[in-house]
Parts: C-alpha cells; sequence; structure tokens
C-alpha cells in the first residue's frame, strides 16, 4: 500500500467533521505507543515547554543513574537508550531551541557520568555526533539564543 502525501492528506483531514477527525485520532493513538506520546504531548504539554523540559531531563536523570559503570559495552547499550528517548522528545517539540538544550544536558550529564567515553571509540563519536548536532540546532536560532548556548557549550 502506497502511503498519501502530506497535502493529500491535508486536504482530507480539512473535509472531515470533528466526530469523524476524532475517530481517526483516537484510532491512530491506539496503533504505536509513540503515537499515543505525540498526542499526549500535543494535548496537554505543548502549552508549558520548560516544565516539558524539565520532565524529560528528569527522565534522563533517572536513565542515567541505571548506566552500568562497570562495563563500556553495556553502558554504550544504556546510553543509546537514553538518546534515544532524548531525540523522540526533540522530535515531539520540533523546536531547535529545545533541541539544543536538551542535547547539551545530555552531554553534561554523560561527561559528569563518571565514564571513561574516551576510552571507547563508539561512546566518543556518539558524545562527538551531539555536539555537532548541537552546534546545527543553534546556528538556526537567534543570536540572543546562540550566545547563552555557546556559553554552555563551552562547559562540554
Amino acid at each position: 500500500m502506497k502511503a498519501s502525501s502530506i497535502q493529500e492528506i491535508k486536504s482530507s483531514l480539512s473535509e472531515l467533521d470533528l466526530t469523524r477527525l476524532r475517530e481517526i485520532c483516537l484510532r491512530l493513538a491506539k496503533h504505536k505507543k509513540e503515537n499515543k506520546e505525540l498526542l499526549s504531548y500535543l494535548l496537554f504539554d505543548a502549552q508549558d515547554t520548560e516544565a516539558y523540559v524539565q520532565m524529560v531531563k528528569d527522565e534522563i536523570d533517572l536513565h542515567f543513574e541505571e548506566v552500568n559503570k562497570s562495563n563500556l559495552y553495556f553502558a554504550k547499550k544504556t546510553l543509546r537508550k537514553i538518546l534515544r528517548i532524548t531525540n523522540k522528545h526533540i522530535r515531539f517539540t520540533a523546536s531547535k531551541s529545545i533541541e539544543a538544550e536538551l542535547l547539551i544536558y545530555y552531554c553534561m550529564r554523560l561527561k559528569k557520568s563518571g565514564l571513561k567515553f574516551q576510552e571507547s571509540q563508539v561512546l566518543l563519536n556518539m558524545y562527538n555526533q551531539q555536539r555537532k548536532k548541537i552546534h546545527v540546532a543553534i546556528e538556526s536560532l537567534h543570536e540572543d539564543l546562540q550566545f547563552d548556548f555557546r556559553k554552555s557549550i563551552e562547559e562540554l
């Protein structure tokens, strides 16, 4: 089955009545956990992004406490999991400033975790890739925000 384009979906949705649109949204939320999470974000958390960002940071902190520091292989798996969760929340917000803030927080937590990630080429590459993403996200922001985020990057 071929998926329709966004434009086709948009025009079809604009023709639907409110109850049918509600049914479609609920059915979509039932099929995947991520769809339900996105819908929950849009309905309940999108208005207060600061509280949402703090909630995500708390979740990152919680997962960093679970990192197995005795074995870099297991640490790598957990760090990738944390990064997947972080990127999921970044996609939900669709904001470059929140992307930069959360990635900076992730990198700071990684540095403060006590892991010797510099000894593992995979972990070092993952860390450097996040720094590149931070720089790309910051470049699209207003100059004042860029200045604030660059201060945070210097700590990394």
